[in-house]
């Protein structure tokens, strides 16, 4: 599937840093299993709210589908009809919109989105979207996404409502999380004519500086970016001359580049890793072994659920998961656990890990450090 190069999704990077668009241009998007799952929720969460506003609908199916996940988009659901209930005791014609389309061409080259939830009522248009990411706490103040969306949505029904102000609502339940922020019309469209659209038409032609930050998190070029490694390496040596102590007031100066540093560098090492794992690549002077295992795990674990109730064992969960080989046994004991549970339990290898080839640990098989560097 392919993406709109200024897509609303990732506005707050290209805003902070325009050339990093056209930079990523052309590079593959990476698939993750928090992305698919993220998809499978949205997608579950709009089938529910079709339903409950009697529109047809077809179940969705996933693999990530599961009980918290059921609790999770009820919830949203649930949250989603409130808002529409209110909105209906203050303006009987309030309408509202699940999945809609929204063109944001007049403000950013070839942009569109899709606002998972979107109310206009009494004066206001309110957009609610669903963040089911557990990794980062997602704001509504000041939103570029949803700002973006907002501006598309105020261009397809400013006609037909008189719409003053708007109303950006974030809803992460893993998190939970739920952010609102209101501003007045005339505030976003100054935002959209003054900021947004010479920035955008900057970033559609690759100009402008590159400004790295924590907006890299999710720049497909973060890790071969230029600037981002001199920010990290000048920030690493920085003051570390004569006096051989740092002051406070150097030490203050530190502390909020180190965890950019610190981001850096582990995207460094795992881009290095996953060149040398998928594609071959040889890093002279390092090595791919395997890495720690990550301990025991059961096969099956349906069965091995069963097998455990049908010997009379109930207290077998850590809410809501099965306990682990671990707990298991030591629930059990030693030898009951074997006798029952053994022959489901393996520790996997761990996952392949790049290391300076003086690491004592032997080279994974298929890979040789000898070979010429390309």
């Amino acid at each position: 599937m392919s993406h709109a190069l200024l897509a609303p999704s990732g506005a707050a990077r290209w805003l902070a840093c325009t050339p990093s668009a056209r930079l990523e241009e052309g590079l593959p998007d990476r698939s993750s299993d928090a992305a698919d799952e993220g998809t499978a929720a949205h997608a579950l969460a709009e089938h529910k709210l079709r339903r409950a506003l009697k529109l047809r609908s077809r179940r969705p199916a996933s693999q990530y589908q599961d009980d918290a996940m059921e609790d999770h988009t009820d919830s949203y659901v649930a949250f989603a009809l409130e808002l529409l209930r209110q909105a209906q005791e203050a303006s009987r014609d309030a309408q509202c919109f699940i999945e809609q389309k929204v063109d944001c061409s007049r403000w950013v080259p070839e942009c569109s989105g899709t606002a998972d939830f979107l109310l206009i009522a009494d004066g206001t248009l309110h957009l609610l979207d669903l963040k089911y990411g557990t990794g980062v706490v997602v704001a509504a103040e000041a939103n570029p996404q949803l700002m973006i969306y907002a501006l598309g949505a105020l261009d397809m029904f400013d006609c037909l409502y008189d719409i003053d102000r708007v109303c950006l609502t974030i809803y992460q339940p893993r998190r939970e999380n739920i952010s609102t922020w209101e501003t007045p019309v005339m505030n976003l469209r100054d935002w959209g004519e003054e900021y947004l659209k010479p920035r955008a038409q900057t970033a559609y032609k690759g100009e402008g500086d590159l400004c790295p930050g924590e907006h890299c998190q999710f720049c497909k070029v973060k890790v071969r970016c230029r600037a981002r490694a001199d920010m990290a390496l000048e920030a690493a040596k920085r003051d570390f001359a004569l006096p051989p102590v740092l002051t406070d007031d150097e030490v203050t100066a530190l502390l909020p580049v180190v965890g950019e540093i610190e981001k850096w560098a582990k995207a460094m090492l795992e881009y290095a890793t996953a060149m040398a794992r998928d594609h071959g690549k040889q890093w002279p002077g390092y090595k791919l072994v395997a890495g720690r295992s990550p301990g025991r795990v059961f096969t099956n674990p349906p069965l091995v659920e069963d097998i455990a109730k049908a010997a009379g064992w109930t207290d077998i969960y850590t809410t809501p998961e099965l306990l682990s080989p671990a707990q298991m046994e030591k629930l059990m004991k030693a030898k009951v656990f074997r006798e029952l549970l053994g022959d489901f339990v393996v520790s996997p290898p761990g996952k392949p890990t790049l290391v300076p080839e003086s690491d004592k640990r032997e080279p994974l098989a298929g890979w040789n450090a000898k070979e010429d560097f390309a």
